[in-house]
């Protein structure tokens, strides 16, 4: 992939966006149904209740730094990016292996080959929105008068878990690299973004002997319901005022946008936030039809969204008023989310990554796509973004696409284990937590061709890598001369 160029005219650069996009996922997956079974819980309440279908997760063979070289040397090579031309690096992610040392320095052994360091940027931590405002800084920074001509990478990683119990089945694993620039298939339209902020305790994770979190898990729907309406209400004025602006009269409404992808942290809830969305549209329509489209709905109008949160009868009635809508616009972006469980921050961008792999580029082409972002504490963004127009063959849609179709092969490939595996693997992990030094006892073999993977982690807690050999692939443009082994300081 060619370097991007800097504008010579002083303006801002044109169509700043993702240019491409990366996948990781851990190789091994256990079936909801088999933790109904081994929980004890009745049949359906994982894979009806909240929608989830398998669950992804690591041994202690992996870590977040794993994960994030795995996904980062894989774009890098899929992709064919020159290491020097890379000039922002961000991750974000809430799983904490060090205190001090950032996964971004670990990353940066993947540059030492090129002699790059001159990459701005760090690590963002709040719950599973890190990777909204990494892709957030590097957009401005790519728009900004520090930006040289290079890309921006950005990364979201995290390993999900729960302690065994109700919530465990929520867990989940994966990282995303996003390369951002101009002239990207996926252009971040600009203006149109509205942040919600505010404290509260839902989801946090403060003994750090463990791995795992504090949640009150109706508090923390109740906030993820919150926040969005809170970020659907500041973005459609936002884009109401665009319409104005370009001559338009028309009302934004849902049915503006061509889809609509959501932080996942389970389909279920996904489905409740599109029929939010519609409820929102609803209240917000100075004149209904309750004699068309509306009809039925007369006793809801007077409702304020605060008092609803957790109200069935609204819930069941816009869920069948939104079904449709919900099937065309949200439903092509659960595919990761349903078959790995919620990767934290890269969670949203895995729905992108799905609802881009659901149709071809022609189909795709001139689509806006709705996003929303949520991490508990909390912190929540929403956004829109236009794909490009030319989808001809070898233009950067049509490349994306082609690439992101490696999405289903890693997806088609993982090894099925048991709901007794998943159990061991968590104690093995727990018995690992902040142990040094610490040889692992996970199976390499397990593991996808180019993942990288734990060592050892010596007495002074220092974290040693190696990557597991690529095998040639038909539909992979991937060079296979790679470094293969590194070590890290941490």
């Amino acid at each position: 992939m060619p370097s991007c160029q800097k504008s010579q005219c002083g303006c801002w650069p044109q169509d700043v966006g993702i240019v491409a996009m990366e996948l990781y996922i851990p190789s091994k997956f256990v079936e909801q149904s088999d933790l109904e079974t081994f929980d004890g819980v009745g049949s359906g309440k994982y894979t009806v209740g909240l929608g989830q279908t398998r669950m992804g997760f690591c041994t202690d063979r992996e870590d977040v730094n794993s994960l994030c070289l795995t996904v980062v040397q894989r774009l890098m090579e899929r992709y064919e990016v020159d290491y020097n031309n890379i000039g922002y690096l961000e991750v974000g992610t809430e799983t904490i292996l060090d205190k001090s040392k950032s996964v971004k320095t670990v990353l940066m052994q993947l540059f030492e080959e090129s002699g790059n360091t001159d990459i701005e940027g760090v690590e963002l931590k709040n719950a599973c929105y890190g990777g909204t405002a990494a892709l957030f800084n590097a957009l401005a920074w790519v728009e900004s008068s520090a930006w040289d001509g290079r890309y921006a990478l950005v990364v979201a990683g995290d390993i999900a878990v729960y302690a065994s119990g109700s919530a465990r089945c929520t867990g989940g694993a994966g990282s995303v690299a996003m390369l951002v620039g101009p002239n990207a298939p996926l252009v971040i339209e600009r203006g149109l973004r509205c942040s919600h902020m505010s404290h509260v305790y839902d989801f946090y994770k403060p003994n750090l002997s463990s791995e795992y979190p504090v949640l009150d898990g109706k508090l923390s729907i109740q906030c993820y319901l919150w926040a969005l309406d809170k970020c659907y209400q500041g973005y459609q004025r936002k884009a109401q005022a665009a319409l104005v602006r370009d001559g338009s009269n028309a009302r934004f409404t849902l049915n503006t946008l061509d889809a609509f992808v959501f932080h996942s942290p389970f389909c279920k809830l996904v489905q409740k936030s599109l029929a939010r969305l519609a409820f929102n549209d609803f209240l917000l329509d100075p004149s209904p039809d309750f004699n068309g489209k509306h009809s039925g709905l007369e006793a809801f109008k007077e409702l304020k969204l605060e008092d609803t949160y957790f109200d069935t009868d609204v819930q069941k009635t816009f869920l069948e008023y939104s079904k449709s809508m919900f099937e065309e616009k949200t439903k092509p972006s659960l595919l990761v989310s349903t078959q790995v469980g919620n990767m934290y921050t890269g969670s949203v961008y895995g729905c992108l990554i799905s609802y881009l792999i659901s149709e071809s580029p022609k189909e795709l082409a001139g689509k806006r796509v709705g996003v929303f972002s949520y991490g508990s504490g909390l912190a929540s963004s929403m956004y829109s973004l236009k794909i490009s127009n030319d989808y001809t063959p070898g233009s950067t849609l049509d490349k994306l696409s082609h690439n992101l179709l490696a999405v289903r092969h890693l997806l088609e490939h993982r090894k099925r284990a048991s709901a007794v595996d998943l159990d061991a693997a968590m104690k093995l992990r727990e018995s690992a937590y902040c142990k040094a030094p610490y040889v692992p006892q996970g199976p390499i073999d397990d593991l996808f061709p180019g993942t990288w993977y734990i060592t050892h982690v010596d007495d002074k807690f220092r974290r040693m890598y190696e990557r597991k050999p690529l095998l040639h692939c038909n539909n992979d443009k991937i060079p296979y001369n790679q470094k293969s082994k590194t070590e890290t300081g941490q």
